[in-house]
């Protein structure tokens, strides 16, 4: 494991010059059905909605925020490199997620994951799929594993 603690990780805004590494990233844990896949194109297209953790200039984790709707937002991919996890790269990431959704003005930020227990560390809840607006589905209608997903949803409220 890499000699490293979290106050070395750097959080910062992801750039296009980013985008190969975050792709190469996630897909890493798609590859495994960690997480689900993202296409270049898609990380292109959103790159202001990713934050990264760097330590000596290398990506070794990402997390984007995704806004939907007035009200609604979703963090996404959350990826950390094998040997950075446990090291507070994704616990730092959430937060910026969160911290930037009250910033935005956003209420309720939700994930779909294979890693609830994550998430309800800092708070967020269980909340059935269904229960999430239907613009959500856009992106699962474009998704391999539709409609037979096994991610769970979960969802906190942000005190604005």
């Amino acid at each position: 494991m890499k000699d490293t603690n979290s106050t070395k990780l750097k959080l910062r805004k992801a750039t296009i010059r980013d985008v190969k590494e975050i792709h190469a990233l996630v897909n890493k844990f798609a590859k495994k059905d960690d997480m689900l896949p993202r296409s270049l194109n898609e990380i292109y297209e959103n790159i202001r909605d990713y934050n990264v953790c760097v330590d000596e200039g290398k990506i070794v984790a990402a997390a984007a925020l995704h806004v939907l709707w007035e009200d609604l937002a979703e963090v996404r991919s959350i990826a950390v490199a094998r040997n950075y996890q446990s090291l507070g790269a994704g616990m730092k990431l959430l937060k910026c997620c969160l911290r930037e959704a009250k910033t935005l003005g956003v209420k309720r930020v939700f994930a779909l994951t294979y890693q609830p227990e994550f998430f309800k560390k800092y708070g967020f809840e269980d909340i059935d799929k269904n229960d999430l607006p239907h613009k959500i589905w856009g992106d699962c209608l474009k998704c391999p594993k539709f409609p037979d997903c096994s991610e769970m949803a979960v969802i906190i409220n942000i005190d604005l």
